[in-house]
Parts: C-alpha cells; structure tokens; sequence
C-alpha cells in the first residue's frame, strides 16, 4: 500500500537519498586498499600457525573429553533436582503471563514463521472513572468498523472478519501465525463472524484485561495463596477448595453447604460441555468479574463499554419502551440482561435464553440466590441511565466466546 506525498515532499525525499549516496561514494573513494601479505611471510608463519590450530585441537578435545566425563555420572541429587528446576521455570513463566494479560503456551509462540504477538498493556483508572457518563438514548453512534487488518494493516475486502465488540478486523491467517487461536476455534471464527451472533477477538474476548496492576496483583496473590496453578484446568473439589479459602479470607468461615451447592453449580455453570473440568480461561474470566464487581462502580463499569455495545443496550431498551416515555420496569430490565448471551444458542441465534440450567454462582453475584423479587421492584421505573448502568456488568460478561456463563444472569 502507498502512501502518498507532496510534490514538495518528494523532491526533499530524492535530494536525501542523493546525499546518502554521495557521502557512501566519497568514503568508499577514501579507504586505503588492505594491504596483501607477502609469500615469504605466509611460508613462514605456516609452520607456527600449524602448531596452534594443533594444540588449540588438542585443548578442545581435552576439554570435551573432560566434560563426558563429568557429565557420564551426575548424582543423584542433581538428577531429582532438575525435574523439580524446570517445573519452578514453567511455573514462574506461566505467572509471568498471568501478570502480563497473555495466556498461551511458551511451545505455541516457539515458532519461526509466526507473528511477533502484540504487547498488552494493562488500564489504569482515569479520575473520572467514576463520575456519570452521559449517553444519549436517541443518538446511534454506529461505528464503522476498521478498513486494515488490525495485524498486517493490510486491506483485503471481503477477507476480513470483524469484532462484535470494537472496531477491528482481522484476517484468519494472521490469527493462526499469531497462535491465539487454534483450528477449531478459527473455523468457529469463519462460521459466526459474519452472523447475528458475531466473534469477539482476543482483546475483547480476553475480561482479564480490563483490571489493572493493582487489581491484577490481588487476584494473583489470592491465587498464589490457595495454591492456584496458572493455564490448569480445575476440577470441582479445586473449585470447592477455593472458595472456602476466600470465604475465610474474606469473612473469616467456612462455606455453608447450601453455599457448597451453589458453587458446584457455578462449576456446572463454568463446564457447559460436562468434561468434568473447567478451563482456565473461564476460571480467570469468572474470578476478573467478580473483582470488577467488588472494586468498580456501575459508572466505571459503564465507561468499560464500546460503541457497538451501547447501540445494542440502545436497541434493547428501545425495543421495550412500548410508550416511548423513556421509561422501562425493572422486569423488564432483568429480562434485558439476559439477551446479552444469546451466544448460548449459537444455532438460532435467538435473543430468549433459557437459564434454567444456570444455577446461583456466589455471593458476590448480582443476585443473591435467597432473594426474592417484589412486585414494587418488578414494577419500578427505570430509566435509560439506570438501564445502562445496571446492564454494564452482563453486557461485559457476555464478550467472552466461551458457551460458559462466567455470571450468574438475573431470575
């Protein structure tokens, strides 16, 4: 691609390059020319220069042989040590990327013919993160997606796939060289990009990105406390063990066993396949909103939002305001939270939901699984603001490609 210049512009370009060349012709001109040994001197310095490269060979086979020796026979020590080396790099470098926002394997980016993958950098709050954000409720923004590929800046037409979430676009052979993304998920990637449904890509997908440093540096020391391994699939006793820590930690007892069932059904919830684990990825994401809940407010959470995701909130709303009064019930609200994850029925593509499989997640959740709706609170106004404000949590969860629920949605 091209880029275009000024007459002017391209005159002063030559005239740099003409210097350039002069100044590498004139030092060219000035080198003195290497002066060439003579005959006598090179006959003479054979014998010498024989005697060198033999006894340099001699030392280096001394030293090689000296070295099988002493590799012949380690101790025992050693060879228990070395397992237990390696485990503590793989360890520490898989920390490294959790601290870092990057969640792929050392052997996937180990690769000639890939991609330099970019380099996340963690937010940092603003000081009005937490003041109201004035949204208007008649004004579509309706931002236009990129033109270039967002890793060769490079435009194809129609061979671009374009994020749900922000602007983006990508092509799917610089994702594969970038290895973030395996076969089976780049094939997902051709069939829904281009739907209703729509692909999130890895900077949207990837929640962990929104906390900060210090967020961040929290939820690793958490982590690193109940003895958390990074990029390892946990089971449900893991899961279970985990949240009883945090509950000692947090309020100092340990969980009920009704709060046991409702973390067996965030397991559920996090393992929509039954394999009997859950990844990592939903682990980190579930655990990353839960601190998002617990340190933000809903105006910060509302400035986390794209473009595209306040035109869908604006749509939604508008949808139920029947009356056009710019008001909306608080019913009404939480059956809009849940159109959110219509990527749960990927096959339709439709908006209703059906949650009853999704069980109570903890007692940070949004809703509490004892609580019961009133009638004051289903039949209250809730204006656009709040809408906004109240969705933001559910409108962020639901960016992950993942079929996991990584919130509990309203009942």
């Amino acid at each position: 691609m091209g880029v275009l210049m000024s007459k002017k512009q391209q005159v002063e370009k030559v005239q740099k390059c003409s210097a350039v060349v002069s100044a590498f012709q004139q030092g060219v001109k000035e080198r003195p020319a290497p002066a060439k040994p003579t005959e006598g001197f090179a006959e003479e310095g054979e014998g010498p220069a024989e005697t060198a490269a033999n006894s340099n060979e001699k030392s280096g086979e001394e030293a090689e042989q000296g070295e099988t020796d002493n590799s012949a026979g380690p101790s025992t020590s050693q060879q228990a040590s070395a397992p237990a080396r390696d485990e503590c790099k793989v360890n520490q470098e898989a920390w490294s990327r959790l601290r870092d926002g990057k969640g792929v394997e050392p052997e996937d980016l180990d690769k000639s013919h890939q991609l330099t993958p970019p380099a996340f950098v963690r937010p940092k709050r603003d000081a009005d993160d937490d003041q109201l954000v004035e949204v208007e409720l008649g004004k579509r923004e309706q931002p236009p997606s990129d033109e270039m590929c967002d890793v060769c800046e490079v435009w194809t037409a129609d061979d671009l796939y374009p994020c749900r979430i922000c602007t983006r676009v990508f092509h799917d052979g610089c994702l594969r060289e970038l290895g973030y993304l395996r076969t089976e998920a780049l094939q997902e990637m051709r069939d829904i990009a281009h739907t209703v449904t729509g692909w999130s890509c890895y900077y949207c997908d990837n929640l962990n990105l929104l906390l900060t440093e210090e967020e961040m540096y929290s939820l690793m020391e958490t982590f690193k406390q109940c003895k958390i391994i990074p990029e390892s699939c946990l089971v449900s006793d893991e899961l279970l063990q985990y949240r009883h820590f945090a509950s000692k930690q947090q309020f100092e007892k340990d969980l009920t066993d009704e709060q046991e069932e409702e973390v067996l059904a965030q397991f559920a919830a996090l393992d929509p396949e039954k394999k009997g684990q859950i990844e990592w990825s939903d682990f980190l994401y579930f655990e990353s909103l839960t601190v998002l809940r617990k340190l933000r407010t809903e105006n910060s959470l509302v400035h986390l939002l794209t473009a595209k995701e306040r035109d869908s909130a604006r749509s939604v709303f508008l949808g139920l305001d029947q009356d056009k009064d710019g008001l909306i019930t608080g019913a009404e609200t939480r059956q809009a939270q849940q159109t959110w994850f219509h990527k749960l029925n990927k096959e339709t593509q439709s908006c209703n939901v059906s949650i009853s499989h999704v069980g109570p997640m903890c007692e940070s959740s949004p809703v509490s699984s004892g609580s019961e709706r009133s009638k004051s609170d289903d039949n209250r106004p809730v204006t656009w603001a709040d809408f906004l404000k109240e969705s933001a949590i559910y409108i962020v969860a639901a960016r992950p490609n993942s079929s996991a629920m990584h919130i509990r949605l309203p009942l």
